[in-house]
Parts: C-alpha cells; structure tokens; sequence
C-alpha cells in the first residue's frame, strides 16, 4: 500500500481519494475517484457529461503520457443548426455562451478514466465509482465555487429546464442553500460503476441522453457516442532547470500555451517575485495568448501550427516576445506515481437528461473555443481546451501533479505556480497562494492585464501533490498536498502501513 497525496476541489472529493488510498489504491486510483465525485457535487462546473483530459507520470520514470477524453463535435447524418439560444453574464469578467440541447458535445471524460484505470489502476473498477455512488444517494451542499456561478446563472441557464430548476433553487426561486438531490444520479453511477463508460455511450445512459437531446432540437446521436474513443498520447515535454514536466499535447491548446509560457520564462523568477519578473511574465502571456487567439485557435492543423511555435520558441525567444469551467484533481503516490486530472462540461447547456439526473455539457456553445462558430466542425473532430494536467519529474526521483480550472485562464495560473515553486524557491503552498495576473485578450484592442489584488477564483484552483525523493511507505514529510485557497480545495495524505505525522508545506 503505497502513501498517498491528494489535492482535490472539495472535501467530498478529498474523502473520496483518500477512502481509495487507504483501500490500498495508488495516484491513478484516488485521482478518478476524486474526480468522479466532482461529477456529482460541483454543479455548472463538470457532471458525468464531461470531456477531460489526464497526465500520468508511471511510477517506473518512462515518459509520461495524456489520455484525451475530449469532447467531440457531434451529428454524424444529421442536419446541424439549430436547438440553441445565447446568453449574456458577467460571469468570469462577461461572456456570452451557447446554450440549449444544441450545444451538447459528445463527452468522453470516463471513457478517459476507464482507459487509464486499466493501464495504470490497481483497484477495481466499481471501488473507484463507490463512493461517487454514495454522494448522489446522500445528497449534497453546492460548493462555493457552485455558488459563485450560479449567483449570475441560476435563472438564464439553470432555470429553463424544469428539473435543472428544481434542483439548484429554493421555493423562493434563490439558490438553494439546502442538499440537492439528483434521484436519478446514483442509478447512473451505479449503471457506469457495473458497466463502465460503455453505459455512457453504447448503454441505457447513453440512450436516454441521446435521445432527449435529439428530442429537443440537438444533434448529438447515439452514433456519435457508439462511436468515441478516448486516445492515448505521449506528453508535451518542457525542461525546467532539474524538471521534465509533461503535459497536454495537441489537439488541446491548453497545454501548448503551458509548454510556451514555461520556455519563455527562461528560469524566471530568480528568487521571489520582483516587479521585473512580473512585466517579464506579463510580456510572455501577451506573446503566448496572443498567438494563440491568432494562430492556434483557428488552425487548420493544430500539430503542425503548435510544433511550429514551439521551436520558434526555442530558437529565438525575442521574436516571439516582441510579436503581437473546469474542476481538477491531483495525486501523487510514494512508487514515483503521479495522476492530473482536468475535465469539464463548459458553462452548461442548463438541463437535465430525462431518466439520468445527469447535466449535459455546452461545449459547443463556449464561443471563446469554437472559433469556427457553434456546429463548424465536421462530426467526429475533437474540440479546442484550455485544459492542462501537467506531471513532473525531477532526477532526484520527485514527483509532481499540478493542474487548475478557470478557463482562459488555466494556463497562466499553472504556469505561475510552477514557475514560483521550481525557479522561485516558494514551498508548492506558497507557489499557489501568490498573487496572479493574467492578460486578457492578449493582443486585442480590449487587452487588459488584471492583476490580483485580493484572492479570486477568477485566476484559477490550482491543486497539486508532491512525492519528495525521500518517499517510502510511511516516511514523514515525504507527500505534500497543496490547494488554491481561492477555491474549497481540500487535500490528504494517506500513509501506509508505518504511519508517520504529514508535514507542514
């Protein structure tokens, strides 16, 4: 029984990895149970109809690898257009999403985990989705972060539907401050906990969702979920200083932009922040984001544009410096072994499918990730993401899981993490407690750099855990756990069988 860390977004989830640690469960174990409870519980931000993407680094040293579990662009033999309406909020600085059964995607974020459970797992299957299952039969309290985004969207996207608002409102037509409870839910789960994802996609959950987007003016059909695959990929690799990190490759943007940010940075900071390090970081953002509003968000060949900016990056870091909803859980285990893990269902499409208690996702309706407009895609293509599961590995032996929600702004505040933790000498604590900035449409006539003043959950929840070189079962101070205070990140260490008191970060 290996120790293990976890850092997750709530403390259900937290209690959900560590009941899998101490049943003798590895990173890759706690991380999905972790996740699959965030399913449940962090409602606007993920459910069950979710893409994802997670970075594991094996505990052997061998590279690390990405299994993409993405959305997929729908409507195989059907006319696309059509089942959708906007929606303007000011949530997340103003936006504008797509909503309606129009703007469902195909999911494939357990189909992920399913596929990385059978390469890297320990546990059974079914004891991962357990306590998942035990969460929706018991009924839950919205998260903050839940409450933060439905305080702007509980009416134009969640009260539409009728059983969505039954769900998140009291008789008074406010939030709820009481349990939601889902009935379908825990059926679902325990369907997906005996069948696996193929509940999801060739089963009865995958029937009822289908057909009742199709129902109500969507296209998303069973073909489309028969026919996803999750795909397995080496990580995108970036060395910093002692640090090999590994992340999300493309199809995704998200970890491009990770990857860049990381080289430009070139060792910065060089101690704590300073305000030369700060204009240095804001300088990479505008360079990396703004390059990717232009290029990389509408590219036609997103392999072969992002392979192109990365060696530019490499050999002549000036040229590229003067041009122009999401939940995440990481673990880490004392075998070298470590699991990140992002996945969402964008804004919501705002309802329920019938018979499932399950919200489906409007990934095709966050506008800022479809470039080439709600249905441009042909059916079958995977969508653009911010997201970015990042693992390290250090040659001392160490390591390191990190990832953040936040749209736009996952990158940048990863970024900013891992450059505090590995270049500025901050514990992984401090790294994420620090203030951030980010610069929003890099590179537009609206840009604005924000900076943080107090802490917000607008720049992101970063989590992550670290396996320290002196980790065996049971060693005092060798797990650590961090997570973003400006979330209700919850962490755990679970020793093996010679317990010894966690350590302080």
């Amino acid at each position: 029984m290996p120790d293990v860390s976890i850092a997750a977004p709530n403390e259900a989830a937290a209690d959900a990895g560590e009941q899998i640690a101490r049943a003798g469960g590895n990173a890759v174990d706690a991380a999905i149970a972790a996740s699959l409870v965030t399913m449940v519980n962090e409602v606007g931000l993920v459910s069950l109809s979710s893409g994802g993407f997670v970075t594991v680094q094996p505990p052997d040293g061998s590279a690390p690898q990405t299994v993409d579990g993405w959305m997929d662009m729908p409507g195989r033999g059907r006319a696309l257009g059509g089942g959708t309406w906007d929606v303007d909020t000011e949530y997340g600085g103003g936006v504008t999403v797509t909503i309606g059964a129009g703007s469902v995607a195909t999911h494939g974020s357990v189909a992920a985990f399913e596929e990385t459970h059978r390469r890297w797992g320990s546990l059974p299957w079914r004891e991962l989705v357990t306590p998942a299952i035990d969460v929706a039969r018991r009924g839950f309290h919205l998260s903050s972060a839940s409450r933060y985004y439905l305080d702007y969207v509980h009416d134009d996207i969640f009260g539409w539907d009728d059983e969505s608002r039954a769900a998140v409102h009291d008789a008074d037509g406010a939030v709820t401050t009481g349990l939601v409870d889902l009935h379908d839910l825990a059926a679902s789960l325990e369907l997906i906990a005996a069948d696996g994802a193929a509940a999801l996609h060739t089963g009865e959950i995958g029937r009822l969702i289908s057909d009742d987007v199709i129902r109500r003016g969507g296209i998303l059909g069973a073909d489309d979920l028969a026919d996803y695959r999750p795909v397995v990929r080496p990580s995108l690799i970036s060395r910093v200083g002692d640090w090999t990190f590994g992340t999300n490759p493309p199809p995704s943007v998200g970890g491009v932009c990770v990857t860049a940010m990381l080289r430009l940075l070139d060792g910065r900071p060089y101690g704590p922040w300073d305000a030369d390090d700060v204009a240095h970081l804001v300088r990479v953002q505008r360079a990396v984001l703004g390059h990717r509003l232009d290029v990389l968000d509408v590219s036609a060949d997103l392999v072969h544009d992002a392979g192109a900016f990365l060696a530019l990056v490499d050999r002549d870091h000036l040229a590229v410096l003067e041009s122009g909803s999401t939940a995440h859980v990481s673990a880490t285990d004392s075998d070298g072994g470590a699991c990140s893990v992002t996945v969402s269902s964008g804004y919501s499409s705002g309802m329920i499918a019938r018979g499932t208690g399950i919200w489906l996702n409007n990934c095709l309706g966050e506008q800022e990730l479809n470039a080439r407009g709600l249905h441009g895609l042909a059916p079958g293509t995977r969508l653009l993401s911010n997201m970015a599961p990042t693992v390290g590995h250090h040659v001392d032996g160490s390591a390191l899981a990190i990832g953040s929600p936040g749209a736009d702004r996952i990158t940048t505040a990863i970024v900013q993490a891992l450059a505090g933790f590995v270049n500025g000498g901050l514990g992984l604590q401090e790294a994420i407690n620090h203030p951030r900035v980010h610069v929003h449409r890099a590179g537009r006539p609206d840009e604005v750099v924000k900076t943080e003043t107090e802490l917000s959950m607008y720049y992101g929840g970063v989590a992550a855990t670290l396996r320290r070189p002196s980790a065996s079962a049971g060693s005092a101070g060798a797990m650590v756990a961090a997570a973003d205070p400006r979330r209700d990140g919850a962490v755990r260490l679970v020793h093996g069988p010679t317990p010894g008191p966690p350590t302080a970060v």
